[in-house]
Order: structure tokens, then C-alpha cells, then sequence
């Protein structure tokens, strides 16, 4: 007769399930067994935090929930941080943690939390299994809420006794295809009347366009309408960035220069926007127009508030408005003559000799192939990757604009590289954020990873550290100092680098590729360039067209 324990195993194979990621407890043992005899794989990691990671990142770049394991208590609680981290993402994810028995206890209330009531603000579902027969309905029903929209996590509790509880086999519950609905007629021939009104009609795609299904009916329908396109910070790479209409990204919410562009259109169609995100404008009374086409209808908010929703499967609605458009709109391209202006300006200073964030990133891009993973933490060079990094493929440029936690860089990009080891993966950590999960290079040895971690120095948390300063604050409290991360590298079995000089850096890096495993890139970061730009220069914004200052 199977064990609790060897049915929630079997659930998971018939999900399709993999890979676990985590660290199991004592409470957990009988599921490990379980683990150990069937066809899914252990990811052992050094933190229930990476675990969590590791498997939203799964679900991201796949678009089926990834799986991690905790016990109890203390190792339940650090899935927390990786749980709002899919949750706010959108991202697919199955958390299954242990518990002491629920029939008898001889440990009265050592380590015991109430995970489940604590999951419940961090989740969309979370739930205790109490009974052996309704395990394999359980899981197929947390597997259909982490994926149905909007993705994220689900939390199942196993008590131990519950685990290791002998029943008669209990059939498993087939999955089966969900098709979404498509956009209403109604709404299409609304926003398809909005549009082609448009004089100066501008494409948004956000953080729900980068869906794996979706993308490759994004880019035609911009093709389709030949309406130049912005993005959000996650909606980087939905359509390539190598098209003659990408217009740039919005890493902030107002006065870069691609908002040149948004403050002149008078029309915005957004794509898969989810407010989760830093606004990438901001909307007013004198505003621009807004169509929201997305899964789900638009979450009004203050600096939000579309004058039409067209809600539905994204790409095929996409694919009815475009039929509803195409060759109807004279004044597509108003707006791309901003485009070259725009994209110098950000471009501007790229190859200077010196570790400024423009010139990190212009020599990773020269580095990583179209197809590359670059996997970014949270610091100030993210707004840099987010403004100058032009993506070619969905879903090759991994960053967190929703909860925008740091420590989630290295584990993200060691599911890069697990799912796809033959494409180049980089991770891009600050020195602060790299070391919150840094035991995790023992994880990406062990897997035996091909991945290249590169850590920007500047002894401090460096975004406060800006925003200390322009606020006018003294500059206090933000500074430390580090290992040696070239013998802090080699201690865990990986090769490190120090780059000393930025002509070396690029070397350096392909070098790294090219020898393959685990390597840690090391460089200073000149961050002087947060001031010059982001707030003297931006303050003014040059023009993108010196004709077009009148």
C-alpha cells in the first residue's frame, strides 16, 4: 500500500515534475524517499531561499510551476522572500513544506509555526493536507492555480504522519488543456476605432507579454501595425529589440528619454502591463489615451487607468486587432523619428575607458550571443542594464522590476543554465546582493554548471547609497567591505577573475565562456555616472533632435 508520502510524488511525476529544489528536514523524510525511487530529480541548494528562486525562475522561462521542498518552522519561513518574489512576478511555483504530526505530537509545539495561515498572503492558495485521499486532487488543483493567470505560487503543507500514513492506491487526476478566452468582438472594434483615430499611437509591452506562449504574436502585431514600441523593465525581449521600431526601455517613470516619445503620444497601446511593476509612466489628466490589452482586466491605480480594456488570450486577440488595423493606419510611425535620437543618448558614452555602468554593460552585450541569459539582482545597475541592454529574444534579459528583492540573481541564473546548458548565462550581482546567496556557487559547482557570475564592486548598497544622496542625506551606514572574491571563488571549486582594467573585461569574460563550469568575474563599478545622468543630465534631457527643439 503507498505511503502519503509516495502518492504526493506520484502526483508530481504525473504533473510532469522534474526537479525539486530545496532542503528537506526530518519532517520531510518519507517524501525524500519517495523522491529518491521515482524519476524526479533532488536540487539540493544551501538555502530555502535560492530553492524558491531557483524554482520561480523555472516557472518564468518555462511557464509550468517549479517545485521546492522545506521542512518546517524555520526552513518553511525562508521560502517567504522567494514566495512574494513569484507572487508579485507572476510566476508559476509549488511550495511543499513539512510539519509535525497533525493525529499526535510527542514534540508538543517545538518549531511549529502556522505556515499555512502565513503562506496565505504570499500565495494563491495555501493548504494543509489532512487526509491521503485527496492528495492527487490536491496537487492537480495547485498546479492549475500557479498556472491559470495571473501565474504564481501555491503552498501544500505535508504533516509527517500524513506523509507516512499507509492507504489503498488512489488514482491520480489527469490534467488536460485549458485554452483562455479570446477578446471580446466588441472590445476589439472599440480599441481598433481608438487606434486608428491616433496621430502619434505608441506600443507598451510589459511584464505579461513576456509570457512563453505569447511572444511570437506580440512581434506581429507590431510588425502588422508598424507602430514603434517601448517596454517595461520585464517586458524586455517580448519582440526583438533588434526591430528598426524599438523606440527604447522605461527604466524610470518619467523624464528619460524615451519619454520623449511617451509624453508625445497621444495614444498608448499596453501590452500585458501589470502595475506589480515600477510605472513606466505615468498617467494624468492631460495625458495620453490608453488601451490595455491583457490576460486580465487592468488594476486601476492612481498613476494607471485605461479609457478601454481589450482582455483575453493576449496573442490571438492580438493577431483579431491586428486583422482589424493593418494597412488603416497612416500615422503609424509618426513618432519614429524620435528613435535614433533616443537610442543615442541612452547609448551615449558606452565605450569610454573606465568601469562606468555603460561601458559594463555595451562589453556584456558584445559577449553574450543573441540567445544569451543575462540573470540581473537588484542594485543600481539594473535601471543601466534595463535603459542600454538591447534583447533580441523573450526572455534573455531575467530581472525583478515587482518585488525587486536582492539575492535572487545567482539562484535565477542557475536555472538559466540547468535548463539550458548549451546557451551562454550570466548572472549580474552587486557585491551586496551577490553575498545575501552567495553559498550557492557550492550548488552551481556541485550541478556542474556552465555559468559565469559577474560581481560589480563598490563596497556598499549602492542604490541606497544614490538615493542618500540625492535626497541631500550625509552618507552614512551603507558601506562594507568584502572577501577576497577570487579566494572566496576558488574555496567553493569555481575560478575567479579580477578585472583590474575595463579593456581586460571583455577578455576576461569570453574567456570564462569558453573554458566552461563555474566562473566569478569580479570588476569595479565607477557609479559617478548615477549622478551625471540619471539626475543632472536627466533633470535638463537633452533633445533627441536638435531640429525638433523648437
Amino acid at each position: 500500500m503507498p505511503k502519503g508520502s509516495e502518492l504526493l510524488v506520484a502526483a508530481l511525476e504525473n504533473e510532469g515534475v522534474e526537479r525539486i529544489f530545496g532542503i528537506p528536514g526530518e519532517e520531510n523524510l518519507d517524501v525524500v524517499e519517495a523522491i529518491r525511487t521515482s524519476s524526479i530529480e533532488l536540487v539540493l541548494t544551501r538555502h530555502e531561499q535560492a530553492a524558491a528562486f531557483m524554482a520561480a525562475t523555472y516557472g518564468r522561462l518555462t511557464g509550468k510551476p517549479g517545485v521546492c521542498i522545506s521542512t518546517l518552522g524555520p526552513g518553511a519561513l525562508n521560502l517567504s522572500t522567494g514566495a512574494a518574489y513569484a507572487l508579485l512576478g507572476a510566476m508559476p511555483m509549488i511550495m511543499i513544506t513539512g510539519q509535525k504530526g497533525v493525529l499526535s505530537s510527542r514534540q508538543a509545539r517545538f518549531q511549529v509555526v502556522d505556515v499555512v495561515a502565513s503562506m496565505k498572503p504570499l500565495t494563491k492558495l495555501s493548504r494543509q493536507i489532512v487526509s491521503l485521499s485527496i492528495i492527487p486532487t490536491l496537487v492537480r488543483e495547485a498546479f492549475r492555480i500557479a498556472q491559470e493567470e495571473r501565474p504564481g505560487p501555491v503552498h501544500l503543507e505535508l504533516p509527517e504522519d500524513i506523509a507516512a500514513e499507509e492507504s489503498s492506491a488512489v488514482p491520480m487526476v489527469p490534467s488536460h488543456p485549458v485554452e483562455l478566452p479570446v477578446a471580446n468582438a466588441e472590445a476589439l472594434d472599440r480599441a481598433a476605432e481608438l487606434i486608428r483615430h491616433a496621430k502619434r499611437p505608441l506600443i507598451m509591452l510589459g511584464a505579461a507579454a513576456s509570457r512563453p506562449r505569447s511572444t511570437s504574436d506580440l512581434a506581429n502585431f507590431v510588425i502588422r501595425t508598424g507602430i514603434p514600441y517601448f517596454t517595461t523593465q520585464m517586458g524586455k525581449g517580448t519582440v526583438p529589440g533588434g526591430t528598426e521600431l524599438y523606440i527604447g526601455t522605461a527604466a524610470l517613470s518619467e523624464r528619460d528619454y524615451v519619454h520623449e516619445a511617451i509624453e508625445r503620444a497621444d495614444l498608448i497601446v499596453t501590452i500585458g502591463h501589470d502595475t506589480i511593476e515600477k510605472p513606466p509612466f505615468i498617467m494624468g489628466k492631460t495625458g495620453p489615451r490608453v488601451v490595455h490589452v491583457g490576460y486580465q482586466p487592468a488594476t486601476v491605480e492612481q498613476v494607471y487607468f485605461p479609457q478601454t480594456e481589450v482582455i483575453g488570450d493576449i496573442g490571438p486577440s492580438l493577431k483579431l486587432l491586428a486583422d482589424r488595423l493593418e494597412g488603416q493606419l497612416p500615422d503609424a510611425k509618426a513618432l519614429l523619428p524620435l528613435r535614433a535620437g533616443i537610442l543615442a543618448r541612452v547609448a551615449a558614452r558606452a565605450e569610454e575607458d573606465r568601469f562606468t555602468p555603460q561601458r559594463i554593460v555595451h562589453d556584456v552585450r558584445t559577449v553574450i550571443p543573441p540567445d544569451g541569459i543575462v540573470a540581473l539582482d537588484n542594485g543600481m545597475y539594473k535601471i543601466w542594464f534595463a535603459r542600454n541592454y538591447r534583447t533580441q529574444v523573450a526572455n534573455t534579459l531575467l530581472l525583478d522590476n515587482a518585488l525587486a528583492t536582492m539575492g535572487a540573481g545567482l539562484p535565477s541564473a542557475m536555472t538559466a543554465s540547468l535548463l539550458y546548458p548549451h546557451r551562454r548565462v550570466l548572472a549580474v550581482c552587486g557585491d551586496g546582493g551577490f553575498m545575501m546567496n552567495s553559498q550557492e556557487l557550492e550548488t552551481a559547482v556541485r550541478l556542474k554548471l556552465n555559468l559565469v557570475i559577474l560581481v560589480l564592486e563598490d563596497k556598499a548598497y549602492g542604490m541606497i547609497r544614490w538615493k542618500q544622496a540625492v535626497d541631500e542625506f550625509p552618507d552614512y551606514g551603507m558601506t562594507f567591505g568584502n572577501p577576497d572574491f577570487v579566494t572566496y571563488a576558488e574555496a567553493y571549486g569555481a575560478k575567479g577573475h579580477r578585472v583590474e582594467r575595463i579593456d581586460h573585461f571583455a577578455p576576461t569574460l569570453e574567456q570564462a565562456f569558453q573554458e566552461g563550469g563555474v566562473h566569478l568575474v569580479v570588476v569595479p563599478v565607477d557609479y559617478s555616472e548615477n549622478k551625471r545622468v540619471l539626475v543632472d543630465e536627466l533633470s535638463k534631457r537633452l533633445p533627441v533632435l536638435p531640429e525638433q527643439t523648437a
